[in-house]
């Protein structure tokens, strides 16, 4: 397959600081995005946390972020310990007034091996899953 994409849109009943905040600070990301040692918003800035596939198999994600234009877009690579590939992760972020509209992109899932952790499903089924549900519910609980 060419480069798989996976593209998510998600609007927000929150203002665009507020879920920035959500992308950025590391202990608001642990209450609905995965729990992070350290994170900083900064170029260059690496972070890692695990994960765990479908069987239980336990997977180290390696991240370095790429772009970090506050309140506008966050992206930052997304690779595994002791795997090939290479992705990308873009938060971008769209002010509507009392509202966001918070669009993901994750590209170069090709890149990985072919393992049904690793397919587009189960990415896109993960994506969703927290744009939907973790975040829509912590900025709802939160505000």
């Amino acid at each position: 397959m060419s480069n798989q994409v996976i593209v998510i849109e998600e609007t927000f009943n929150a203002p665009v600081e507020k879920v920035w905040q959500a992308l950025t600070d590391k202990d608001k990301m642990k209450q609905w995005y995965f729990n992070l040692d350290d994170f900083k918003a900064e170029r260059g800035f690496k972070f890692s946390f695990p994960g765990q596939g479908h069987k239980g198999e336990q997977y180290i994600h390696l991240c370095e972020v790429t772009i970090a234009q506050p309140m506008e877009k966050l992206q930052y690579s997304w690779q595994y310990k002791g795997y090939e590939g290479y992705s990308t992760v873009t938060f971008e972020l769209f002010d509507e007034g009392d509202k966001t509209r918070l669009k993901l992109t994750h590209e170069g899932l090709d890149s990985f091996p072919k393992h049904p952790d690793f397919a587009a499903d189960s990415f896109r089924g993960g994506w969703t899953h927290l744009m939907t549900i973790s975040l829509k519910d912590y900025l709802a609980k939160s505000n």
